[in-house]
């Protein structure tokens, strides 16, 4: 089944991506899922080990079923001092 999201990006993703945000149909079950296929997609250089995925402003297991409308994020790593 598909479901409608809404996907924000942040630091490297929203570079390698070519924008900030989007929403998009995905056929993804998991979260997992609908990374691995944007990696593929946009040339994304991060692996799961790398990056946290938060839904609906909290922060989710890879393995956490997507539903439609839910707000994604891919947190890439933080550098800073």
């Amino acid at each position: 089944m598909a479901n409608t999201v809404h996907l924000q990006y942040f630091a490297i993703l929203r570079e390698q991506r070519g924008a900030d945000r989007e929403t998009l149909t995905t056929q993804a079950a998991t979260l997992r899922d609908l990374y691995e296929t944007l990696a593929r997609e946009h040339g994304f250089t991060l692996t799961t080990a790398q990056v946290r995925p938060a839904v609906n402003e909290t922060v989710a297991d890879w393995d956490r079923a997507i539903a439609d409308g839910d707000r994604i994020v891919f947190l890439p790593p933080v550098a800073g001092g």
